[in-house]
């Protein structure tokens, strides 16, 4: 408390009289572009993170019928690229983001649509909370997308989607566009006239090479910095989970909480996180299971894959239901409630701030 008023005097209480001779100084710093710290201190370095980005819940219910009707009235094609809508969080000034950090959006693709080849400097992945019958094609890569998958498209990488059923498929795009576009790094490039590879096959390249336990290839000892498998399938995930839950019946210590399994998606070269920038999970809670309520800087976004229950985010509670997105801003406190066993998807910025220094976290009931 007391660093806490101490800090208080220096932003308010302790400024310099106003005097002509005073607001003469500061007009000078106007003309020459210049602000004083000491009246932006609180603001530059506050107590605690003071996210612009709110709390918010994106209702799967409303996102579907939205994207069906954009399917109806918007042409796939060389410009617009990608029929995908992105979430904007009402706290950041009507931009696309969903975080200062991260862009989220559900994408929606026609039977017999092709989204064109195309490149960037951004990293993005796919996760589809149902449905099938769609291809991703990273260079050059044809891989499935299919329920519970999670298909990475890491940056600079050439990719085109197209979709081969008689039914259109929705899915979530997550990337770390906020982020490369406030640091002035992104580039972009336009593929192939030739829209996508036409191959389906059930699994791609990168899965045959990479996606075998505990082994890796000798002829690719070079690590990555993404993860060089284009698919993390559900049924390896769904598995996972289901053992770490069976293990902590058992008496095992295999859950993060009771009740509480989870993965990390991980690139196999490192054992880091599956892309530089972004960490993707998965959790599942038993019906009834409440997490402790966690602070952590950076921000995350899940999306639920099936169950209900709710978050609580700032002392407010939000039901949720399959496909519902929402958005925990930087060390904004929340919890988990399951009210069904409840499947949820999980992608962060944690990568950077980790990398950074700046990740910190506070758990409640630990030291």
């Amino acid at each position: 408390m007391t660093e806490e008023r101490n800090h208080e005097n220096v932003t308010h209480g302790m400024q310099p009289e106003d005097t002509p001779e005073l607001r003469s100084l500061y007009k000078g710093f106007e003309e020459h572009n210049l602000l004083p710290l000491w009246t932006q201190l609180g603001d530059l370095m506050p107590m605690a993170p003071k996210p612009k980005a709110v709390p918010h819940v994106w209702r799967w219910a409303d996102l579907l019928p939205l994207a069906e009707r954009s399917g109806e009235l918007v042409p796939v094609g060389r410009g617009g690229e990608r029929r995908a809508i992105g979430l904007a969080n009402p706290g950041l000034g009507g931009n696309a983001y969903a975080s200062p950090t991260l862009w989220a959006a559900i994408q929606y693709l026609c039977p017999g649509e092709n989204a064109p080849e195309h490149r960037h400097s951004q990293n993005a992945f796919r996760f589809v909370v149902e449905g099938e019958g769609v291809w991703t094609v990273v260079n050059g890569d044809p891989v499935r997308m299919s329920r519970g998958d999670i298909l990475l498209t890491p940056g600079w990488c050439f990719h085109g989607h197209h979709n081969i059923a008689d039914e259109p498929m929705a899915w979530i795009d997550g990337l770390d566009i906020p982020f490369s576009q406030q640091m002035d790094v992104g580039f972009f490039e336009f593929g192939s006239d030739r829209v996508t590879d036409d191959a389906t096959p059930n699994f791609s390249r990168g899965e045959r090479l990479w996606c075998h336990p505990g082994v890796r290839p000798l002829s690719q000892l070079q690590n990555t910095v993404s993860s060089p498998m284009g698919a993390y399938r559900w049924e390896f995930t769904d598995r996972a989970l289901t053992e770490q839950l069976l293990l902590e019946d058992e008496g095992q210590p295999a859950t993060v909480e009771q009740g509480h399994a989870a993965i990390r998606y991980v690139n196999p070269t490192t054992g880091g996180d599956v892309m530089p920038t972004i960490r993707c999970e998965f959790h599942r809670l038993r019906p009834g299971t409440q997490t402790a309520v966690r602070n952590e800087v950076g921000s995350t976004v899940f999306q639920v894959f099936e169950g209900r229950g709710s978050v609580v985010m700032d002392g407010v509670t939000h039901k949720l239901d399959k496909g519902d997105l929402f958005v925990v801003p930087s060390w904004v406190p929340w919890s988990l409630q399951a009210e069904t066993g409840f499947d949820l998807f999980r992608f962060s910025d944690a990568p950077i701030m980790e990398r950074l220094g700046f990740m910190r976290e506070k758990v409640e009931g630990r030291e």
